[in-house]
């Protein structure tokens, strides 16, 4: 009997380190998406110019990210700008690497042109881009410089002002349009600015008198000396619910009477809560973007990334990119009358 034990032992145990082994080489082959990005460099395209809250938060984004994609591959911000971010996102479409080494944030309505019927340079499907996440929901402004004599909603409903924009699809277009067909606002808009950057620039030279569309978090992380000296004065609130820090600041959607109107004022205005988001083309292996999305929601909870983003005053109120698609599901299901009715409001002046 002690032979025959001593024999299985004998058996034993060689057969348990090749199971061992074994188990090693699966774990390692288990893994192709670390063996992927293993060296490699992730880009993250900004649909605008440097120094705008698209800009603040990709780069924030991009000092964290990596640590938390397997192979922990190099994270790059690049600037792309061009049409309100349309170059971008078409680029991201058309042209960008389709295998997880290339994302974009841009303009969050850009995605919903197509939609509300306006397809003039548009080079992308919306439902078939991979999305990655939204950093924060969002709630946009109107903020105008004081020596425009502009200071409330009455005024803008009375005194002639000019509104800078960067583009076709950017909130800083769209918004101020929607504004002046809803309300006869007796608004000029300035187009052709790169970014928020250079239309803050452009308010200080008096070359326009505000923006329409202005993301809160944007204003007080990059311009808040002149928010808080009384330089700029912020006249409405451009979202689906009140921001805290605005309690007395009107909310476009409150003043809309008409159920109709209303209810196509919040399909445009529904952008807001995906306000920062980012997205891979079509086409990436569903498990580069399965680990790009936990990646994100990694570091939406990553204690070094959330104290950068406190530090620039940048809020973070995430979305996964589970949650991103849904809703680009549920917009892009809108009723028809609902659809039209918006595509009306932001057809004039096109």
């Amino acid at each position: 009997m002690r032979s025959r034990g001593a024999f299985r032992r004998r058996l034993a145990a060689p057969l348990a380190s090749a199971i061992l082994w074994a188990a090693g080489v699966a774990t390692t082959a288990a893994d192709p998406v670390a063996d992927f990005y293993t060296g490699k460099t992730v880009r993250v395209l900004v649909g605008f110019g440097p120094g705008g809250g698209y800009d603040l938060y990709a780069r924030a984004l991009s000092r964290h990210l990596g640590r938390h994609i397997p192979g922990q591959p190099t994270i790059v911000a690049q600037n792309m700008p061009g049409a309100g971010s349309l170059k971008v996102v078409n680029y991201l479409y058309n042209a960008a690497p389709r295998d997880g080494t290339a994302l974009a944030t841009f303009a969050r309505g850009i995605v919903f042109e197509p939609l509300l019927g306006h397809t003039e340079g548009t080079q992308f499907d919306a439902a078939r881009f991979n999305w990655i996440g939204s950093i924060s929901n969002e709630v946009g402004v109107c903020g105008l410089m004081r020596a425009s004599g502009i200071a409330t909603w009455a005024d803008m409903r009375t005194k002639p002002f000019k509104i800078g924009a960067s583009g076709s699809g950017a909130d800083s277009d769209i918004f101020p349009i929607v504004l002046r067909n809803l309300f006869g606002l007796p608004m000029k808009l300035v187009a052709g600015y790169q970014g928020g950057a250079e239309m803050v620039l452009a308010m200080e030279r008096r070359e326009i008198d505000g923006r329409c569309g202005w993301s809160w978090t944007s204003l007080i992380s990059r311009d808040k000396a002149l928010y808080e000296t009384g330089q700029i004065a912020v006249t409405l609130q451009i979202a689906l619910a009140r921001h805290e820090d605005l309690p007395d600041v009107p909310l476009v959607t409150d003043l809309v009477d008409d159920p109709r109107k209303l209810a196509a004022l919040k399909l445009i205005v529904s952008r807001q809560n995906i306000a920062r988001p980012f997205a891979a083309p079509p086409g990436v292996p569903a498990e580069r973007v399965a680990a790009l999305r936990r990646a994100f929601d990694e570091t939406m909870r990553d204690p070094d990334f959330l104290a950068e983003a406190r530090q620039w005053a940048l809020e973070v109120r995430p979305a996964s990119g589970a949650q991103v698609q849904t809703l680009f599901a549920e917009i892009y299901a809108a009723p028809p009358e609902v659809v039209a009715l918006a595509a009306e409001m932001i057809k004039e002046s096109r």
